[in-house]
C-alpha cells in the first residue's frame, strides 16, 4: 500500500466517522460508497483482478470446449472462437472479469442504510455470484453467436448484444436489491427462516441418533 493510498483511506475513514456521528445518512451512504470503490478498486490490482479474470476464464474454457465452440489459453486468457469461415481471438482481460461491477455493487451494498450487518453480508455475495454468472453468460452470448455466425457478428455480439444482456441483469439486481428493497429484504428473511429450519432439523436428528 503506497503512501497516497494510506492518507487516502485515513482520510476517508475519518470523513465517514464524522458524518455517521452526525447522522448524515444520506452523506454517509454517498460517501462510503464512493469512496470505499475507490479503496477496493485500487487494492483489486492485481490479486483481486487475476482471480476474477481467471474465475471467468475456467467456466468459459469448461462450457465453450464441451460445446465445442472455442479453445481457451488460460494462461494467456485468449479464447479462440471457432466457426466454419473465419475464426476469431479474444481476449478476456480486465474489462471482462467485472471487478468494475463487481466492487461498485459491493461499495452500495456495505453503506446501505436499509440492511443489518448479516443483510449486508448476505446480499454482498449474492450480488458477486450474480454478476459474475451474469458476466460469463455475456461471453457465451458473444462465442456462440460468432461461431454460429461467423466472424461478422463480433463486433456486434461483443459491443451491443452481450453487454446489454449483461447490463440488463445487473440493473435486475440493483433494483431487487436496492430500489425495491422490501422484496429483497423479505427474500432475505425467508432464507434465514429456511437455513435456520434445516439446521434445527439436522440438530435434532442428530440428538435422535445419538
Amino acid at each position: 500500500m503506497n503512501s497516497l493510498l494510506l492518507f487516502g483511506l485515513l482520510g476517508w475513514l475519518y470523513l465517514v466517522s464524522i458524518l455517521k456521528r452526525a447522522h448524515l445518512t444520506a452523506f454517509y451512504f454517498i460517501a462510503g460508497s464512493v469512496g470505499s470503490f475507490f479503496i477496493l478498486i485500487a487494492l483489486a490490482d492485481p490479486y483481486w483482478v487475476w482471480f476474477m479474470t481467471h474465475a471467468v476464464i475456467n467456466v468459459v474454457k469448461l462450457l465453450g470446449e464441451t460445446f465445442g465452440w472455442c479453445h481457451v489459453m488460460t494462461k494467456y486468457g485468449i479464447v479462440y472462437i471457432t466457426n466454419a469461415n473465419n475464426p476469431v481471438m479474444m481476449t478476456i482481460d480486465y474489462e471482462c472479469s467485472g471487478i468494475i461491477e463487481s466492487t461498485s455493487f459491493l461499495a452500495l451494498v456495505m453503506f446501505y442504510p436499509i440492511y443489518d450487518r448479516a443483510a449486508k453480508v448476505f446480499y454482498g455475495w449474492f450480488g458477486l455470484i450474480w454478476i459474475y454468472l451474469a458476466n460469463v453468460l455475456r461471453l457465451m452470448i458473444v462465442i456462440s453467436l460468432v461461431h454460429f455466425g461467423g466472424a461478422g457478428w463480433y463486433y456486434w455480439a461483443h459491443s451491443f448484444i452481450g453487454r446489454l444482456v449483461f447490463y440488463a441483469l445487473v440493473i435486475i439486481l440493483y433494483y431487487n436489491v436496492f430500489t425495491y428493497s422490501q422484496l429483497s429484504k423479505s427474500l432475505y428473511i425467508q432464507i434465514i427462516k429456511r437455513g435456520r429450519a434445516i439446521v434445527g432439523g439436522i440438530r435434532h436428528l442428530w440428538k435422535r441418533g445419538n
